[in-house]
């Protein structure tokens, strides 16, 4: 699963996307201007950007022009959907930083197709560390332990998932929807506030770790970037 964000401004288009997307098993953030794409993709750093060229505000040219040469979104795929479909159109998207490109009138499962593509070809660089270390904190996945300080503490399944996927999402802002959905599933019987008693919960039992869960006020929770001394392994 993927955090795909559409910038669309065609509302069926959108909708038509989004739905499938989400069927896929993908979360997915949507964003009608390229103001609002360029400040939900720096909230929230997202896997792919499925970029349209047309939009009300700025051109989809610059919207990619800025994602690929900031330093916290230059890592996200971009796969502009377009109906611009000229090679002129296309040789500039690429010469821009663009990973693919889907012209209009578009067949949804060939969208689909690219998007798994383009994960497929950075896939290597995304699989989560099976025992990574972040300052006083260590995870060993694998066995389902975690240690704060050399002190193992008892995390549920549920805390446990909620921890390893707050550190999988980065600085990538995670709000109680998508942590609902990621952590919890198809459950019926949880709601916002089941995340925020949760993640009180994890924090206690994390002691002196517990301020690696950051809050993010009004939207949600994601990992610390850094901490002083902090050091992460891979084993």
């Amino acid at each position: 699963m993927a955090l795909v964000l559409v910038v669309e401004d065609e509302a069926d288009v959108q909708q038509v996307i989004e739905y499938n997307l989400r069927l896929e098993g993908h979360q997915v953030l949507v964003a009608g201007t390229g103001g609002d794409a360029l400040r939900l993709a720096r909230a929230a750093v997202p896997d792919v950007v499925l970029l349209d060229l047309l939009l009300p505000d700025i051109r989809g040219t610059e919207v990619c022009r800025t994602l690929k040469s900031d330093p916290v979104t230059k890592s996200s795929a971009v796969i502009v959907v377009s109906a611009c479909g000229e090679e002129v159109d296309r040789v500039v998207a690429f010469e821009l930083g663009a990973d693919d490109y889907v012209v209009k009138p578009f067949s949804v499962r060939e969208l689909l197709l690219r998007v798994r593509a383009v994960l497929r070809r950075s896939g290597e660089a995304h699989l989560p560390e099976r025992v990574f270390e972040f300052g006083c904190l260590r995870v060993d996945r694998d066995a389902h332990r975690v240690w704060v300080g050399g002190e193992e503490v008892e995390l549920t399944p549920i805390e446990f998932k909620l921890l390893t996927t707050l550190y999988d999402r980065g600085q990538r802002v995670q709000t109680r929807d998508m942590l609902l959905e990621s952590v919890w599933g198809d459950d019926a019987q949880v709601s916002s506030r089941t995340v925020d008693a949760h993640v009180k919960r994890l924090r206690e039992k994390l002691k002196d770790a517990r301020h690696y869960v950051e809050t993010v006020r009004g939207v949600g929770y994601r990992f610390a970037e850094d901490v002083p001394g902090a050091s992460q392994a891979v084993g």
